[in-house]
């Protein structure tokens, strides 16, 4: 249906109008099937937190971040240590990871010869490296962190380990961001006299720190909820102590959400919906942090 103009002719319809009238059906069918994945897996996402948030709710109190454990008596436990335990390794494993990964994906984005059959092959296992179980990364871990180099059973190989789970994610994801920079903001640099690194750290890093916030927060969010390969490395279930030195044993939250799971009292089963609801908790501020920077950087560049 045509609309008059101002000055009384008809004008034709939009690209949008016409694309919306010749619509084949398989494509209308389509978009459908999509639209009601996404209703069923956020329905599906939404019962799940629902269940967990009501069964946890008698104890998301001060006593589940202010007490140890115990597995004697549930109705004082907490999970102060798999807290604090989280929170170092998150901490430790993000100071390993991220400048790495963001060094290793400036190399292969801006400086790689792709010709050269070694970097063609270092990009090749980096793809391969993304799609390994983790288990794999614990028994490196295992051999190779803890015992070849000897760094023990500690908190900072738990670190490694999880920095070494991580780390091809952290670099793909930060090559894409790199990569999404237009060609005309480095040409125009190099144009004005800038070098190469100038280029890169005054203008294709900052441009691209939305993008490799958003990778970086990502793949931490996978390596908190990662408990194969801490338990390969001796990680206990069950921890009464903060560890004090990079040394120090150590436990963490999907740790000890297992082994509340394992106990028969039901009471225990609380603790662990509880214990949940606060991993859940860091990762949304986690990700909360990878929006604001994000959102910060968008409006900055």
């Amino acid at each position: 249906m045509t609309v008059l103009t101002s000055i009384g002719k008809a004008a034709s319809p939009g690209p949008r109008q016409l694309a919306g009238r010749r619509r084949p059906v398989r494509e209308t069918a389509f978009l459908i099937a999509l639209q009601l994945s996404l209703v069923i897996a956020i329905a599906f996402l939404a019962v799940l937190l629902a269940y967990v948030v009501s069964k946890g709710w008698a104890r998301l109190d001060p006593r589940l971040w202010e007490n140890m454990p115990s597995i004697r008596r549930p109705e004082n436990a907490g999970a102060q240590s798999a807290i604090v335990g989280t929170i170092y390794l998150m901490g430790l494993t993000a100071l390993f990871v991220i400048p790495t990964g963001v060094l290793a994906a400036i190399y292969l984005e801006e400086y790689a010869d792709r010709d050269k059959w070694y970097n063609r092959l270092l990009e090749l296992n980096i793809q391969n490296l993304a799609g390994i179980p983790s288990i794999v990364y614990g028994i490196l871990g295992l051999g190779i962190i803890a015992r070849v180099i000897g760094l023990g059973f500690g908190l900072i190989t738990g670190a490694l380990t999880l920095a070494l789970l991580v780390l091809p994610v952290v670099i793909i994801s930060a090559r894409e961001a790199i990569r999404a920079v237009p060609p005309s903001i480095r040409e125009g640099s190099l144009a004005l006299g800038a070098t190469q690194w100038q280029t890169i750290y005054r203008q294709v890093l900052p441009s691209s720190i939305p993008g490799i916030a958003t990778g970086s927060i990502l793949a931490l969010s996978r390596a908190i909820g990662e408990a194969a390969p801490l338990v390969m490395l001796g990680a206990a279930t069950f921890v009464a102590f903060n560890p004090e030195s990079l040394t120090d044993g150590f436990t963490a939250l999907p740790l000890q959400i297992y082994n509340w799971i394992g106990q028969s009292r039901p009471e225990f089963g609380v603790l662990a919906s509880s214990a949940i609801v606060v991993l859940l908790a860091l990762l949304l501020v986690m990700n909360s942090v990878a929006i604001l920077l994000r959102n910060r950087y968008q409006k900055r560049w």
